[in-house]
């Protein structure tokens, strides 16, 4: 048993609002109590650095040199045991669009990955492509896309959390297969327009892939898949690197939306982790450069940035308190994946998945499930 003490602990106000809060935070595989250290306990100094929830990052296709695509479950490990560094103690790997068997193969890894005894867990997949619009297709292979069919995804629903569509071209049965399945479908890589876009989230396609990017803008007359998600209630996936996302565009976002509607991602690739220089997406060369990331022809690609650094991003750009931000990598995804009687916040009975860092945002101490990650 641990007794984690002289932290500022981030916990759930008697309204489920996170606040900070002193005390000690007592742990095993899972939390004990909170209060004063449990006599016996092997005593952690938090050294008054901030103890929040383990990151939850639902969107990530890679990092550390290593990608979801990469045919070896030892990349797949590499991934799982980066990812404390950045605070994370859970994460879906994602896809790209690729060929079929690629991703069956992604998808198998994943699977047999969900029982790894080291590094962050993997709660299962987030589905990227290749049920997508070509018309936006970012950095993802046009010859790869296909037409939404459940049937090519049919045996994999326990691996599967989360795939992203393009209603427009994906229809609707689409949607309503993967909700049976509690899949949570979302609208991305799209070019619907805002009325295609309300009528797939009141279908239950109520959640947006890296809002603002390989979607229709917010335009006066034409309110497109941005305009719909401000405009409704679905919960939106922001890349908050200040690359992808501009600060004031982030700035609108936390007006427009509650911040129980906001999960903050990465939608990192291979090269997070590894400064500048020439890396790999999907088959594709990729030129890095301080946070941004591009294809030969200037295409903008998937970030380089860490949880914890989007955090600190969004919560400079908004205003948010460091507590109330935290829900947004936390106790937001967690719910969304319909898990959060098990993870996103420090609770009693929960899992002991605990990130520590400082008022920088630099991560100290990440543990998974009680026992201490190697950062």
């Amino acid at each position: 048993m641990k007794a984690l003490i002289n932290g500022r602990l981030i916990l759930p106000d008697a309204h489920g609002n996170f606040k900070i809060f002193s005390g000690a935070l007592n742990f095993d595989e899972k939390i004990i109590s909170i209060g004063e250290p449990i006599d016996g306990a092997e005593i952690i100094d938090a050294e008054n650095n901030f103890v929040a929830p383990g990151f939850i990052n639902i969107h990530i296709h890679g990092a550390a040199g290593v990608d979801t695509m990469d045919d070896e479950l030892a990349a797949l490990k590499k991934f799982a045991e980066f990812m404390p560094r950045c605070g994370v103690t859970s994460f879906l790997p994602t896809t790209m669009t690729m060929p079929l068997e690629k991703i069956y193969r992604a998808l198998e890894r994943i699977r047999d990955g969900k029982n790894f005894s080291h590094g962050a867990k993997i709660l299962g997949a987030h589905l990227e492509g290749p049920f997508i619009n070509k018309k936006f297709k970012g950095a993802q292979a046009e010859e790869n896309i296909l037409p939404a069919d459940f049937a090519l995804i049919k045996n994999f629903v326990d691996v599967i959390k989360i795939v992203t569509v393009a209603p427009e071209v994906s229809g609707f049965d689409f949607i309503d297969r993967c909700r049976a399945e509690n899949i949570v479908v979302s609208i991305g890589h799209s070019a619907a327009t805002y009325e295609i876009a309300m009528a797939a989230i009141a279908r239950g396609a109520n959640h947006i892939t890296h809002l603002f990017n390989a979607q229709t803008g917010l335009h006066h007359r034409k309110p497109g898949v941005v305009g719909a998600a401000l405009d409704s209630s679905a919960i939106v996936e922001l890349i908050a690197d200040n690359v992808h996302v501009h600060p004031a565009a982030q700035r609108l976002v936390a007006k427009a939306k509650p911040r129980s509607e906001i999960i903050l991602i990465t939608d990192s690739m291979r090269a997070c982790g590894l400064g500048d220089g020439v890396s790999e997406l999907g088959g594709q060369k990729v030129f890095v450069k301080g946070n941004l990331a591009t294809l030969a022809d200037g295409t903008l690609v998937g970030s380089v940035a860490k949880m914890n650094e989007v955090l600190k991003n969004f919560c400079a750009n908004t205003g948010f308190d460091v507590a109330a931000g935290v829900e947004l990598v936390t106790k937001n995804p967690a719910v969304k994946l319909k898990i959060f009687d098990k993870l996103g916040s420090l609770a009693v009975g929960k899992a002991a998945d605990i990130a520590l860092f400082d008022d920088d945002f630099n991560v100290k101490k990440t543990f998974i499930d009680g026992r201490e990650a190697t950062l």
